[in-house]
């Protein structure tokens, strides 16, 4: 009697499947939530705060649209964009998120057993490129919605225009969610490029809160450096969502390429790195 030996079976790994187990990975992490509470929690206090610290020093100062400097508090588009007061904040928290989910794998060493199961490397990255743009993009999206709805009574309790329609708040819901998502692609990216947790989220923190401090003391020294912090990622996200608060001499196309620029190269040279470089 002869008996045959059958050959393994083996599964084809397609994009769906990569997708479908990197989500399983990263929503199996503590810090996933954690990360995402923060941020909607921490987004949502700093528009109430800020509602009501606007509402009250308008109502204490009476008319400012003559005082010098605080003429933009007038307009009737303000009031909405404090609702995207905390839009920096989100954008760090998102940002530390895109980081852990690409360099963790290598400071765990899980990025071995990651890509023997699919050696497609870029076809990795996608998935994880794709999933933490809709994760971000929809927590934003939460985000910006639940913190309209909590500031809504403290915007009419000081006679504020609070209008979910107008074109201010939609400049906060959709800008901010695209100044967000290109944040955690940038972290994302330093995942790749540093392959180590804390050299990242240092670097993001440098480039969303150090960079501009240092371009706005320089702007006072030298005029230059101002054209250089029109074109930083905080600053195009901030003026894209709230124009009013952060007024900038760009077009809306410099704005959006700005945006591209900062999501599109770093992605494209951490795609290089990973295809040459050794995994482990």
């Amino acid at each position: 009697m002869t008996t045959q030996i059958q050959a393994p079976v083996r599964g084809k790994v397609t994009f769906r499947g990569v997708l479908r187990s990197e989500a399983i990975r990263m929503f199996s992490l503590k810090s996933t939530g954690i990360l995402l509470a923060i941020a909607v929690v921490l987004y949502v206090a700093i528009a109430v705060i800020g509602t009501w610290g606007v509402g009250s020093l308008m109502q204490s100062m009476g008319d400012v649209s003559q005082m010098e400097g605080m003429s933009s508090m007038a307009q009737p588009g303000f009031a909405s964009e404090t609702i995207g007061s905390g839009l920096v904040f989100s954008q760090l928290i998102l940002g530390v998120l895109g980081v852990l989910l690409f360099s963790g794998e290598f400071t765990t060493g899980s990025a071995v057993s990651t890509f023997l199961a699919s050696p497609q490397r870029l076809r990795v990255m996608s998935a994880k490129i794709v999933l933490i743009v809709v994760l971000t993009g929809l927590t934003q999206l939460v985000s910006s919605l639940l913190a309209f709805v909590a500031a809504k009574p403290i915007a009419e309790n000081y006679d504020l225009v609070l209008d979910f329609g107008g074109e201010s708040f939609q400049s906060v819901l959709w800008y901010g969610t695209l100044a967000v998502i290109m944040a955690a692609l940038i972290g994302l990216a330093l995942g790749v490029l540093l392959r180590n947790s804390a050299g990242g989220i240092t670097i993001l923190a440098g480039v969303f809160f150090v960079l501009p401090i240092i371009t706005a003391i320089l702007g006072s020294l030298v005029d230059w450096s101002k054209n250089i912090s029109a074109f930083l990622p905080d600053q195009l996200g901030m003026s894209l969502a709230t124009p009013l608060s952060v007024p900038t001499e760009l077009e809306l196309w410099q704005q959006l390429a700005g945006v591209a620029g900062w999501i599109v190269i770093p992605l494209v040279l951490g795609a290089v790195l990973l295809a040459k470089r050794d995994i482990k």
